[in-house]
């Protein structure tokens, strides 16, 4: 079934009369209907892909495209993707149109299956997965040995430009974007991903209020936390630290030793604190104190000669109370709304920082004084 494209020379007639099919290309593909209409789906070498969809060099504007523009800049992250997981990899199918002459010959043996001959005068037009296609063809440059192996590509009629534009459109606008913390979730690829779901499941009260599925928790979530948060601080505490081992276990110690000196989580485990009054009146379980815990973290994990266990026992007399007057202006606007922004975690954390008597960087040093001087002018 899934034969190599070939090509052929034929004469064909049809009720019209004579028909001429100089060259064409033949796939063994699979049909199906969807809203009345035909498509076939068919594998197609990966060294087929330059010569099914030539780059259109001239500048189109949108309105007669039946694509957006191509995001140059993307064309390298995904192809490095396919050489860097040269054994792993995996792309979902590619969509096009046919403008042009193709016959569909049926299997006798199996009606939705058989060979679609597509003339070579015909052109394919991509409605869905041009950066793919871009990057497939930049990495055979580099790895010539990906030539043989094929993608599936979805065929449709083209019925126009129009029609082109609205299957781009119904292709992308119904797509459902994962969540960053369920691709982190799955991701075995990223090594801090990975060391995130070890370090959030070795923290008992971590763990049971994480949602590792969602990003943003809804009003009445079960959870406080979720995975993405406390991937982005982990990546602030072990910055481009490559040995895993030794970070992952700096990690575990830390949130650790967070978990056992915070008063208000250890309350609500303690079931002496509801969920509703920490998330509503204190700041502890908000993403930009993790995140400032992060930075914290980093200081540690740098300067390894001091004892963190020491100096996070501090923690217990922090006053996280969301009207506390430390957090004004820094991480609480005017309006009791919580900001979420780079600045909000640094200074957040040169809060913390100086409550601890841990020195603050210069940048950080940099940062509270421009603060300082903006709410007193």
């Amino acid at each position: 079934m899934l034969k190599m494209l070939y090509l052929s020379s034929i004469l064909k007639y049809s009720i019209f009369g004579w028909r001429i099919m100089d060259f064409s290309y033949k796939f063994p593909v699979v049909a199906g209907i969807q809203a009345g209409k035909k498509y076939y789906i068919a594998m197609v070498p990966l060294r087929m892909i330059s010569k099914l969809f030539p780059d259109e060099e001239e500048y189109v504007s949108p309105e007669y495209r039946a694509q957006r523009k191509l995001n140059e800049s993307r064309i390298p992250i995904i192809s490095k993707y396919i050489t860097d997981n040269r054994d792993s990899y995996v792309f979902s199918a590619l969509a096009a149109s046919i403008d042009g002459m193709f016959e569909f010959h049926e299997n006798s043996e199996a009606s939705s299956t058989g060979i679609l001959e597509v003339s070579m005068d015909a052109k394919f037009l991509i409605n869905d997965g041009q950066h793919r296609k871009a990057a497939i063809i930049d990495a055979l440059k580099e790895d010539e040995t990906l030539g043989d192996e094929t993608i599936s590509v979805v065929l449709y009629e083209d019925l126009g430009l129009a029609r082109s534009q609205q299957i781009f459109t119904d292709l992308n606008k119904h797509a459902v974007k994962t969540s960053n913390s369920i691709s982190e979730l799955y991701d075995s690829r990223d090594e801090v991903a990975v060391i995130n779901r070890n370090v959030v499941s070795s923290v008992k009260f971590i763990d049971d209020f994480t949602d590792k599925e969602r990003d943003i928790l809804g009003k009445y979530s079960s959870n406080l936390f979720t995975l993405n948060t406390f991937y982005l601080a982990n990546k602030r505490i072990i910055g481009n630290c490559k040995k895993y081992d030794k970070a992952e276990k700096f990690l575990k110690k830390f949130w650790r030793e967070v978990a056992k000196n915070i008063t208000e989580w250890n309350e609500l485990e303690n079931k002496k604190m509801s969920k509703v009054d920490l998330r509503e009146n204190y700041l502890i379980t908000q993403s930009v104190i993790i995140q400032a815990l992060g930075i914290v973290g980093n200081y540690f994990f740098i300067n390894d000669q001091y004892h963190a266990n020491e100096y996070l026992r501090e923690l217990k007399t922090m006053d996280w109370r969301r009207n506390a007057i430390q957090w004004k202006l820094r991480v609480v606007r005017a309006d009791g709304r919580i900001m979420t922004s780079n600045k909000a975690i640094i200074l957040a954390a040169n809060v913390i920082k100086k409550h601890m008597g841990i020195p603050l960087s210069d940048s950080e040093e940099c940062r509270e004084n421009e603060f300082i001087k903006s709410i007193t002018i």
